[in-house]
């Protein structure tokens, strides 16, 4: 059991569990169950997750020791491309689920992140990795695992402040007119396909920001950023303004969902990351190289048409776009 005395500053006001989680580096929902377990008290007597703190209170924090995972941990390969005390940056194979589900309780990331010789000092008092944003099981690349409750709370307010600079790799179908450009659009349910997202007039705002990397034949390999950070956001922008990823089984169709020859997986990588250290601020960067199973559908590609190579400096077309795509419309049931 740890305890910590946090007495409230003059300046400070607002809600008990707000300025406890502030305060201690937690997550509200894990204070909050604190609280409501008998955890925070003040002069020894318990309070509610609302009370109003007041200035000079002394609030006595109790944080029980965390509990282990019931999860088998498992050993399968793992790539880890950045480590300090207070965080790993994996690079995700395609193929690998995230996280346990129900019809997939194990041979997922967390089970090899358990697997490894690493301290997870608790996420909401139990002793696990903490997941602070996923990737899809078909996309590969970076991936950020907080090691415990201060260093997932840290990234969590960055990534909901967009100051996460987050950029994939993704090959679409056809030639992208501009150079640079973004999709502003928002994203909700597909109302007519309820597995899938869509551009719906009610969904949540998104924004997509693109650079061209190379012009293939028949094909634009894309530098993303990924601005805000709705399920399927990337692959649904660009199957809204007509290039779909090459190898999509779920938003492409035909030529785009077969992909060029060789490719046998969603050609979307998460290829670069940008954070701030949750410890003291300093500026942290992680690369992950395209896999070679994507690398060699590129080459294959460039071989079709020796020579044409595009950087961004020798591109054609328009320089910039910013594209707002239209909803689609509900219709009643």
């Amino acid at each position: 059991m740890r305890r910590l005395t946090i007495t409230v500053p003059a300046t400070a006001e607002g809600r008990v569990d707000r300025f406890v989680a502030d305060e201690s580096g937690l997550s509200r929902s894990y204070v909050q169950k604190l609280i409501t377990e008998g955890h925070v008290t003040v002069g020894g007597n318990p309070i509610k997750a609302n009370e109003a703190i007041a200035a000079g209170e002394v609030l006595e924090l109790e944080i029980p020791d965390p509990r282990p995972l019931e999860l088998t941990p498992e050993a399968i390969p793992l790539s880890v491309v950045y480590e300090d005390a207070d965080l790993l940056i994996v690079d995700k194979a395609a193929g690998l689920v995230v996280h346990p589900a129900p019809g997939h309780p194990g041979g997922t990331l967390v089970n090899a992140l358990l697997a490894r010789d690493t301290e997870y000092g608790g996420i909401a008092g139990v002793q696990r990795p903490g997941i602070v944003h996923r990737l899809d099981r078909d996309t590969s690349g970076l991936l950020m695992v907080a090691k415990d409750d201060r260093a997932q709370a840290s990234l969590m307010a960055q990534l909901k402040e967009r100051e996460v600079k987050k950029t994939y790799l993704g090959l679409v179908q056809g030639s992208v007119t501009a150079t640079s450009g973004r999709v502003e659009a928002p994203i909700g349910r597909d109302p007519h396909h309820r597995t899938r997202m869509a551009v719906v007039p009610a969904g949540r705002a998104a924004v997509t920001g693109y650079r061209v990397r190379e012009r293939l034949p028949g094909w634009t390999l894309l530098e993303l950023d990924l601005i805000t950070g709705r399920t399927h956001q990337i692959r649904v922008h660009l199957t809204a303004i007509g290039h779909p990823l090459a190898g999509d089984p779920v938003y492409g169709t035909g030529t785009s969902r077969r992909g060029p020859d060789g490719l046998e997986r969603l050609f979307l990588h998460s290829w670069r990351i940008e954070l701030r250290s949750p410890s003291d601020g300093h500026v942290i960067r992680a690369m992950a190289p395209l896999p070679a199973e994507l690398e060699s559908v590129l080459e294959r590609l460039r071989g079709q048409e020796a020579g044409q190579i595009g950087g961004v400096g020798s591109i054609g077309g328009s320089s910039e776009a910013t594209q707002s795509v239209a909803p689609v419309e509900k219709r009643p049931a």
